[in-house]
């Protein structure tokens, strides 16, 4: 078995950033696979034609606002699209999320919980930017709403008419509701729209997650770095090497490194 303190694929250094921004579906949650699930059943039911293939959901829908996904939809279908239409398509893919929410629920993703435990015990601010309306209700259900200092989500931006993914007003609201600058904070993301919203907004740092092997195009979007599961990336406290090894000229170990922190008990 390899060395568990082996350097990591991906280092947040606390003398770089003072907080980290994370994403909901598909960074701290499944519930991906239930948006995923809801809006192939909308195109099932409710658009006709192909299936849902899995790169026209990462190019056209995922983490986009719901209603703007609706109609990258229909574009793309060449369905004719109107504020009716559009309306009522994404109410009908909100019941569907919903449905699948309250029979599966929400199941947390221990990569990224233990790196927001890494951050909070680091002393850095954690917000999370989500274009779910549904957003509090899912942390909720998880029961890791108090882990966040801010929630950005899109109940929030109906309410300050802020522009969904890939425009980076979302994360900028987030990074101004914790007091810092962008170059000062990471971002978190899954989907290229967060990606191209994280690099838009000047954020120091924009690491991807490739769930669905999209790394290429997450690059391709601007991320620093990409990792499979968050597990592979640690928060340093201390100063570090260019590789992210902290630096221990006495040879102890290093008292400022959280190298891997587990989730409460449940």
């Amino acid at each position: 078995m390899g060395d568990v303190r082996a350097v990591p694929a991906a280092t947040i250094s606390r003398a770089a950033f003072d907080a980290v921004l994370f994403d909901l579906d598909g960074v701290l949650t499944d519930t991906a696979l239930l948006h995923r699930s809801a809006w192939a059943r909308l195109v099932e039911q409710q658009l006709g034609g192909a299936p849902l293939t899995a790169e026209e959901y990462a190019e056209r829908v995922d983490g986009r606002r719901r209603e703007d996904g609706v109609r990258a939809l229909m574009q793309t279908r060449r369905v004719p699209v109107s504020d009716a239409a559009v309306g009522a398509l994404a109410r009908a893919k909100d019941r569907y999320f919903l449905e699948l929410l309250d029979r599966n629920g929400p199941r947390l993703l221990s990569g990224g919980l233990r790196l927001v435990h890494a951050v909070r015990g680091a002393g850095m601010g954690c917000a999370v930017v989500s274009a779910s309306r549904n957003c509090e209700q899912v942390l909720r259900r998880a029961g890791i709403g108090e882990l966040f200092d801010v929630r950005v989500d899109g109940v929030v931006a109906d309410e300050l008419a802020l522009p969904g993914k890939p425009h980076p007003a979302t994360y900028l609201e987030a990074a101004r509701r914790l007091g810092v600058e962008p170059h000062r904070a990471v971002v978190v993301e899954d989907a290229v729209a967060g990606v191209v919203a994280g690099r838009a907004g000047g954020f120091g740092m924009v690491l991807g997650v490739d769930r669905r092997g999209e790394g290429d195009g997450l690059r391709c979007a601007g991320a620093d770095a990409v990792v499979a599961d968050l597990s592979a990336v640690r928060v340093v406290t201390v100063d570090a090497d260019p590789d992210g090894r902290p630096l221990d000229p006495g040879g102890a170990e290093p008292a400022g490194v959280a190298w891997d922190v587990d989730p409460p008990a449940t």
